[in-house]
């Protein structure tokens, strides 16, 4: 019954715009009413579930949603835990600096060449103009001129109990930063050294490009996304605050980082899809199928970190951290980062899986479950060809240095995967990519089962009143048994 019901709805809505011209005025009307609802199938808004399809999803979605928010609150850790200042790394304290003076000296004349052959070349070219060739690029020009250019700042602290403070600092020819004058600085400030020790220059303040180019991407969204793209920011901004205000500090504070994450990650989901794409069968289906994905890395992320013998200690910042937080799990904030970091990919992929099967069944409303699994799916594997390599793609260029180093030391293929660096961001891409993998025939089945368990019917009605007026036309014949006479039409009217 549904093979040919579905056959006829596809020529159907192909011809059904020729039908409004030359036709018998005994049929315009039914014809007419016909093509105008085909059409909004086609591209009017999505009908709405019955209170039954309804009320099923809540029950689904209703307590899991109260458990998250359940979570959040046992867990909520009031701030990160305060600890004594190392001074080490991003644990310095802090103050805004500003290049006052800069000039172009050399580096014989300060005691600052790097070594002692650079000492003889620097001499001997140092009559020539050093100085104006340093300030012109002093360093990318070769030669001993450009060996001996270096830089003199003056740089003044511009707030805390220190303001106003002024110190010297020397920049060598073969270092990668070099100042200008008004430049802004982050100074790293010792409090218990000495006086005209206290200060050194630790990074550039990049606050306002950071800042433009933020506000740029932000301009973009919502120009072209309108209301959907101030949404997206708004989640945005929500899931930021529940990754800095929950997930961080209730890491930090020593609770299991693998609870955090599902739980902050969760909360982040809810927020992000019914913000952005409201409060529908569609998003909740969405929900779901996220759900189940985000089980599923985070069981595989669990067995996998553990079977590699993955400790999570591999860089300076968590080996920091585990000095600072002796109390943190370091092998569950590995397993966090792989939950949150495919957490956003997921999202893209199950929204966009649920949207096309909606799509499809309004485009063949006879269609059932199986068929539009298969369109599905066939929609899904593009998909996934695309996000696989997308993911693995991120991976790797926040891994290139570390590739980098690997490909100068010349070491073997398998030499290379199995050392615990380049393994973890291994177990992380692979995980996070079956994760991805899985959500698309888990989501689609799921979207594919609600869409026509809910409009079953409803396709079924519809699918009789484009066929039934052009039975009229002569296409009765091509419909097997009784169910389509020629008084279609005033059957479909009485539906109606």
């Amino acid at each position: 019954m549904d093979s040919p019901q579905a056959g006829e709805h596809g020529p159907h809505s192909a011809a059904s715009p020729d039908h409004g011209h030359g036709q018998e005025p005994g049929q315009e009307h039914g014809q007419g009413h016909g093509h105008g609802h085909s059409h909004g199938h086609a591209h009017g808004p999505v009908p709405p579930v019955s209170r039954h399809l309804r009320k099923v999803i809540a029950a689904v979605l209703v307590p899991f949603a109260a458990a998250v928010v359940a979570g959040m609150v046992l867990l909520w850790p009031g701030g990160a835990p305060a600890h004594a200042r190392s001074g080490v790394g991003f644990d310095q304290q802090t103050r805004p600096g500003k290049v006052v003076q800069l000039v172009h000296v050399s580096c014989k004349q300060v005691g600052a060449l790097p070594n002692a052959d650079g000492a003889g070349d620097g001499s001997g070219g140092t009559g020539s103009g050093a100085g104006g060739t340093s300030g012109s690029g002093g360093g990318s020009t070769a030669g001993s001129a450009a060996s001996d250019a270096c830089q003199k700042a003056t740089i003044e602290v511009m707030s805390g109990p220190d303001k106003g403070t002024r110190f010297t600092e020397i920049v060598q020819p073969d270092q990668t930063r070099r100042y200008t004058k008004g430049e802004g600085l982050v100074l790293a400030y010792a409090p218990d050294a000495p006086k005209n020790l206290r200060y050194s220059v630790t990074d550039v303040d990049r606050g306002m490009p950071v800042a433009l180019l933020a506000l740029g991407f932000a301009l973009v969204v919502v120009l072209i996304g309108r209301l959907r793209g101030l949404m997206a920011l708004v989640a945005l901004a929500i899931s930021f605050a529940i990754l800095t205000f929950f997930i961080l500090p209730a890491i930090l504070r020593g609770d299991n980082p693998l609870l955090v994450a599902v739980v902050g990650g969760s909360a982040i989901m809810l927020m992000a899809l019914y913000l952005c794409h409201g409060v529908s069968a569609r998003t909740s289906v969405a929900v779901l199928g996220t759900l189940c994905s985000l089980f599923l890395i985070g069981a595989l992320g669990s067995v996998f970190i553990a079977w590699a013998r993955l400790t999570g200690n591999t860089s300076d910042e968590t080996g920091l951290i585990h000095t600072l937080y002796p109390n943190i799990e370091i092998k569950g904030v590995l397993l966090a980062g792989v939950i949150i970091g495919s957490l956003g990919v997921l999202d893209d992929v199950t929204v966009t899986q649920v949207a096309a099967v909606w799509e499809l069944k309004d485009a063949d409303p006879t269609a059932n479950w199986r068929k539009l699994y298969g369109a599905g799916m066939r929609i899904g594997r593009d998909h996934i060809a695309s996000v696989v390599n997308t993911l693995v793609m991120a991976y790797a260029g926040a891994a290139l240095p570390l590739l980098l180093l690997f490909s100068i030391a010349r070491s073997g293929v398998f030499q290379v995967a199995s050392s615990e660096l380049v393994a973890e961001e291994i177990v992380r891409t692979l995980v996070g990519s079956i994760g991805l993998v899985a959500s698309v025939p888990l989501t689609t089945a799921l979207a594919a089962l609600v869409v026509s368990a809910d409009r079953g019917n409803r396709g079924e009605a519809s699918g009789q009143s484009g066929p039934g007026g052009r039975a009229g036309q002569g296409e009765a014949a091509t419909v097997p048994g009784p169910s389509r006479p020629a008084g279609a039409g005033r059957s479909h009217r009485r539906v109606k």
